[in-house]
């Protein structure tokens, strides 16, 4: 669902209306999000649509993203909840670049912020630009999946950089994500299944009232991806949703995985 991006990260975004062949334009929500993103590089895919659609946010609110990548989680979201304020933070310039063109092309730059720097970061108190503890309702994140040590480095140095995440930055992200949220704000992510005992560690005594909602290539197969949610301050206890079947017997679309991919539905946590 995401691939290696090009060594060229300081090159800036295209004009609207010129497609470098170092790029593609791919449609989300059938179509009515066209996004640029890098040929051979970190590419999204479902996995963010799926992420936009578990937020429980409304309009006014103020929501925050840890690795915006090109901006399609960000993207979906404003889409399906118009009058939002997202504020997205990636560290890598070249992805920085490309959310913020995506933004305007998709007519939502007025919406979306997006800052150049490492998530990491926003846990110090002497950087300016970054925001201040406590400011966002909702915080959400697609976090690198593979570990370091774990697979083997791509030629591409982005790839590998992208792909290389420990359980420390995970374990930090989260951390960011909850310093940044206010009291009884929702921390969501999109990760692999097999982390779940992970995640619930990196999640106790920062959030409760946790829901897990595994995502299954098809009935009766293992879940691959899970999205968790967590609330914080909370107490409550952990809850493990039904889930979601992405596709039937005959390799499409289930109707439920339809409408969130293809019409931008929303997919309750709670």
């Amino acid at each position: 669902m995401q691939e290696p991006q090009p060594p060229d990260q300081t090159a800036p975004p295209p004009a609207p209306g010129t497609i470098p062949p170092s790029l593609t334009e791919d449609g989300f929500l059938d179509g009515r999000l066209r996004i640029l993103q890098p040929e051979k590089g970190y590419r999204a895919g479902i996995d963010a649509v799926f992420l936009a659609a578990s937020i429980p946010c409304a309009a006014g609110d103020k929501v925050f993203e840890a690795g915006m990548g090109t901006g399609v989680a960000a993207l979906c979201l404003a889409w399906r909840v118009p009058g939002i304020q997202i504020t997205g933070i990636e560290v890598a310039a070249r992805y920085a670049m490309l959310a913020e063109e995506n933004a305007r092309r998709n007519d939502c730059g007025a919406g979306i912020k997006v800052i150049h720097a490492d998530v990491k970061d926003t846990l110090r108190r002497d950087v300016a630009h970054l925001p201040a503890a406590g400011s966002f309702a909702h915080a959400f994140a697609n976090p690198p999946y593979f570990e370091e040590g774990k697979s083997t480095p791509s030629p591409v140095t982005l790839k590998a950089g992208a792909h290389n995440f420990s359980p420390e930055d995970l374990d930090l992200w989260i951390k960011a994500m909850h310093g940044l949220l206010e009291p009884r704000g929702t921390a969501t992510l999109v990760y692999r299944a097999e982390a779940l005992p992970k995640i619930l560690a990196t999640f106790e005594g920062r959030f409760g009232d946790i829901t897990v909602a595994p995502l299954f290539p098809r009935d009766g197969l293992a879940a691959t991806r899970i999205i968790v949610q967590g609330i914080k301050g909370s107490r409550a206890p952990v809850q493990l949703l039904p889930g979601l079947v992405l596709h039937g017997d005959d390799g499409k679309f289930t109707a439920q995985a339809e409408a969130i991919l293809r019409e931008g539905a929303a997919w309750r946590m709670r």
